[in-house]
């Protein structure tokens, strides 16, 4: 008799593809800009264990996202008020916003990445910290 491989397998070229341009995204943006309207379109269409992935690139965009705002808005209204010092601490607030939500985006990917090379689903792909 036939042993057949019950395990189905999905494509992961994508979902790598993704994070590849995640991780280029973090030093310039527009590539996970890209990445992002990839994971959009493919998360449908996509097994459960890729469409984990997706999800997690997608929640990680838009938070990561939306601390990175908060800090350059921080950073805005803290550069012209720090001519009279009371701006100096929403800089240093808004910068380290920045970085936190960088390193945060960083893990994030390393993480996901980890998983899709063990071509496992990410485990709980709507959580906010890893």
């Amino acid at each position: 008799m036939t042993d057949f491989n019950t395990t189905a397998t999905e494509d992961k070229t994508l979902p790598v593809v993704v994070y590849v341009l995640y991780f280029l995204g973090l030093f310039h943006g527009l590539t996970m800009i890209i990445g992002l309207i990839i994971a959009y379109a493919s998360r449908d269409n996509a097994g459960p264990r890729m469409a984990s992935h997706y999800t997690w690139l997608i929640r990680t965009f838009w938070v990561g996202i939306g601390a990175f705002v908060a800090g350059s808005l921080l950073l805005m209204v803290g550069i012209p008020l720090s001519f009279i010092l009371i701006g100096i601490p929403m800089v240093a607030l808004g910068g380290f916003l920045m970085a936190v939500a960088w390193v945060w985006c960083a893990v994030r990917l390393v993480l996901g990445a980890i998983y899709l090379s063990r071509d496992e689903a990410y485990p709980r792909p709507y959580a906010v910290i890893a």
